[in-house]
């Protein structure tokens, strides 16, 4: 049977990964790879979580399954995460269940939009995070896209999105990013929020809003704000988060699914058919991680550290930003790169060709998808300089 297969190409990211670790040259740089780095380009192990660690290994007595739900704790504080004093949680309407991380998160909100209509479309910004074309796909879903990054002007093209919203179905689903657009780094604003929201009553589509980077943005209520707002005009809506990121718990795998529903009533009816898609796909999610951050959620004081590290990643990526285009003006780039420092989370499109980008790679071990995204955090003190210097040459 697998002589019929054939090879299907790398993962652009994870190939790119390779090929950096396979280069030799000391002055390197990864800007691949979408996660969190420190001034030392290493992802180190949050010490709010370290702590959480140690308490979970000092209390932890029994390996036995939690449930398809996931840990109850966990569900419950990452709603109020998630939503803060919102009425919907306030009107029971809400139920959140854990899953293996934020895609795992997507997958079973696809599978459960699936269960709703088969065949269902939904609609992706142009571009997004390239693995939601896959696994929507992949569940048996229609993908289409809606006009999103101005890729000339570097902004984001809202009247084209207004536009091409109004026109999608009322059974359709339309995917939009909480905050931190991965990968244009561009974010709605909360006045483009709320003509969003406006579009979205009057229209009827089921909003699915992935928010992945939670607290990297401006904060953790304000990049919430959009998320929020739709929710308090939604009748059905669907959330999917994930702590890979805002608490540096990449190989712990653990996100949320949330679902909301017109009444109470309604919404376990819903949570019924969720807990049979998570039946038939992974049975059980996986509990370390989401009880890590349940420990951290549950402690004002393990909250507060969260809080100051989670600041101390947001304020670094920012000042990035700042950083590189400042940078560039030194090096006597008359371009203005100045969109840089508008965008929000870990990544954005420098805005060079695919050419231009594979000379970087070539001639100066400078690593970045052929799109020109790059991740924010792949920047450092230690590299600007020959990072800048390379890029002037290049242009």
């Amino acid at each position: 049977m697998f002589g019929s297969l054939k090879a299907l190409p790398a993962d652009p990211i994870l190939g790119l990964l390779a090929k950096y670790r396979e280069d030799s040259n000391p002055h390197k740089i990864d800007l691949g790879v979408g996660v969190y780095k420190n001034e030392a380009g290493h992802t180190a192990i949050l010490d709010c979580v370290k702590t959480a660690e140690k308490y979970r290994n000092d209390h932890e007595d029994t390996k036995v399954y939690i449930g398809p739900t996931g840990s109850p704790v966990f569900n419950e504080e990452m709603s109020k995460l998630i939503f803060g004093h919102h009425k919907v949680l306030l009107e029971n309407r809400a139920r959140t269940v854990s899953t293996p991380g934020g895609t795992g998160a997507l997958r079973v909100a696809a599978e459960f939009i699936k269960s709703c209509k088969a065949g269902a479309t939904i609609w992706v910004s142009n571009p997004t995070w390239a693995n939601h074309t896959g696994l929507f796909e992949a569940a048996g879903l229609t993908v289409k896209t809606y006009p999103y990054y101005d890729h000339e002007n570097k902004t984001l093209d809202f009247d084209g999105m207004l536009a091409a919203l109004k026109e999608v179905s009322s059974d359709d689903a339309v995917l939009l990013h909480a905050c931190c657009h991965n990968p244009s780094g561009m974010d709605l604003n909360n006045e483009q929020w709320q003509q969003v929201v406006e579009v979205a009553k009057d229209v009827g589509f089921l909003p699915l809003i992935d928010m992945a980077y939670q607290g990297f943005g401006v904060g953790l209520d304000e990049d919430a704000y959009g998320l929020r707002l739709m929710a308090e005009h939604a009748k059905e809506m669907i959330v999917c988060s994930s702590c890979s990121k805002n608490f540096g718990l990449y190989r712990e795998r653990i996100g949320a699914c949330t679902i909301i529903g017109e009444t109470s009533a309604a919404v376990d009816v819903a949570q019924s058919v969720l807990l049979y898609v998570i039946r038939v796909i992974y049975s059980m999610p996986p509990a370390h991680g989401a009880a890590l951050v349940e420990t951290i959620l549950s402690s004002d004081e393990l909250r507060t550290q969260w809080h100051a590290e989670l600041k101390e990643m947001r304020d670094r990526i920012n000042g990035n930003r700042q950083l590189l285009v400042d940078k560039l003006v030194e090096n006597g780039v008359t371009r203005d790169f100045s969109f840089i420092t508008r965008q929000m989370g870990m990544f954005s499109f420098l805005g060079i060709t695919p050419e231009q980008v594979q000379q970087l790679q070539d001639e100066y071990s400078i690593y970045m998808v052929g799109s020109s995204r790059m991740s924010i955090a792949g920047i450092a003190n230690s590299n600007v300089d020959y990072l800048a210097k390379s890029i002037a040459k290049v242009l």
